[in-house]
Formats: structure tokens, C-alpha cells, sequence
């Protein structure tokens, strides 16, 4: 199938993962097949205009105020935690029921504000200025992200997890995968990534959810995407940043 015949067309940054990689995981994972817009040349319809196109609001749908940008037929979303909510209700990757829904909703908009929260530690002040002219203000907010807030909405996640009855230790909500859990999944390899020392503290209080992760990291999908060259690795111009300075102090600096 051709990149333009696929059904779902993605429309995000091309040089970074991002909040687009939280859409990826739930497109790899259904197995759909799907065009990531942004990531052809130009001369193919493809790369940064592309995706402006989008947000200047050309075409069908509504019009979005940031990527990512789903398109599927007429219809266009925005907003990572909706995408992905929607994609899951397509494709069997979220729980049965109304109620069901809502829950996981509500743990992907928390999901949602743990990845902002992990973007202002290297962009607090100023979100079009660079890291270097907000570093001050960076290390001060980091410092407070990673004694406080890190832990706190991590211990949140661990608690959420073990209280599933029916997840044996390796789903969010229900006894099936979900959405929410493959969001799970791309957070802590993004924490781990960005805070290394401050993440490893908090290891031994999320067991579970280092057992989650290690359960997405297997599944043949995701294994064979992460795997492939379409899918890119952290870096420092995408959410999370590893800034070792903005970490938890070394014990030779405490």
C-alpha cells in the first residue's frame, strides 16, 4: 500500500518522537498501516510544510492548534491523549464500557500532564527559547520535578497498577492491553532516559511498572518498530532531554 492510500495520515515533527511517538505505538500496535506525512521529502508532499499545511486549518476537519495531527478520511485530531483515545476505541486497545473508557482517559490526560511537566524541566520560562537562555530557571524547576513531582506521579502509576485485580501486574485498567499502557511504556523510557539517576532511585518503589514496560518492550510489534529505523531515538530537541545537570546531583556533587 502506498504511504497516500493508507488510512490513517500522521502529521508531527519529522526530526523527533515526541508527543507523536505516543500516537506511533498505538498505530504499530493495532497493526494499522499508516503515513507518517511529515517524515517524506518535500518533493513527495511530505516534511515541515506539510504539516503547516495542516495547522493553518486547508482541507477537512477541524482545524488544529499543534501537532500531532491525525487525519483519517474527513475527520482530523489533534491533542495526543484524544488520538490515541480514539485510535484505542477503533482498534480493541482500550477497556469495554463507558466507564471504562473514562478511566482510561483520565489516566492518559495524566499520562499527558507528567510529559508536559518533563518538558518545562529544560523549557520553563519560554517555550520558542532556547535551553541556554533559561538554564538558571531550568535547574531550579528540575530540581523541584525530580525530588517531587517525578515520584509523586510515578507512585501514583505504581499504586493504579497494583490496585488492577485483573491487569496481573502488567496492564493499567482491565485484563487486556490498552492505549494507556503502551503510553506507559514510551514515558518511562523517556524518564529513564532524561533523568537517569533520579529514575533509578525510584526503580525499586515501581516494580510494576518496570514489569509493564518490559511487557510493551516484548510484544512483537513494538519490538520489531522499535527495532526499525522509523522509529527515532530520544534526543535533545524533543521532550525529553537528557541535560545531566538537571538530574539528581552525583555523589561526588552532593
Amino acid at each position: 500500500m502506498a504511504a497516500t492510500e493508507a488510512p490513517y495520515a500522521l502529521y508531527y515533527w519529522p526530526s523527533l518522537p515526541g508527543r507523536g511517538e505516543f500516537v506511533r505505538l498505538v498505530l504499530e500496535q493495532a497493526g494499522v498501516a499508516y503515513d507518517d506525512v511529515a517524515r517524506r521529502p518535500e518533493s513527495e508532499g511530505g516534511g515541515v510544510p506539510a504539516l503547516l499545511a495542516q495547522l493553518k486549518g486547508g482541507g477537512a476537519g477541524l482545524r488544529p492548534l499543534a501537532p500531532p495531527v491525525l487525519v483519517h478520511g474527513r475527520l482530523r485530531l489533534a491533542q495526543m491523549p484524544s488520538i490515541c483515545a480514539w485510535l484505542g476505541g477503533r482498534h480493541g486497545l482500550v477497556p469495554e464500557g463507558e466507564d471504562g473508557r473514562a478511566e482510561a482517559l483520565q489516566l492518559q490526560l495524566t499520562i499527558a500532564d507528567l510529559v508536559d511537566e518533563a518538558h518545562d524541566t529544560h523549557h520553563p520560562v519560554g517555550k520558542g527559547d532556547y535551553y541556554e537562555d533559561q538554564k538558571a530557571e531550568a535547574k531550579r524547576y528540575a530540581g523541584q520535578f525530580v525530588a517531587q513531582r517525578l515520584p509523586k506521579f510515578l507512585r501514583y502509576f505504581e499504586s493504579v497498577l497494583q490496585t488492577n485485580e485483573h491487569g496481573q501486574g502488567r496492564h493499567l485498567l482491565g485484563a487486556s492491553l490498552t492505549y494507556v499502557d503502551l503510553s506507559m511504556d514510551q514515558v518511562l523510557r523517556g524518564l529513564e532516559y532524561a533523568f537517569p539517576r533520579a529514575f533509578a532511585k525510584l526503580v525499586p518503589e515501581i516494580t510494576g511498572l518496570i514489569a509493564l514496560r518490559d511487557h510493551i518492550d516484548a510484544l512483537p510489534r513494538i519490538a520489531e518498530y522499535r527495532a526499525s529505523a522509523r522509529c527515532l531515538p530520544f534526543n535533545e530537541t524533543g521532550i525529553f532531554r537528557r541535560y545531566p545537570e538537571l538530574d539528581l546531583p552525583t555523589d561526588e556533587n552532593k
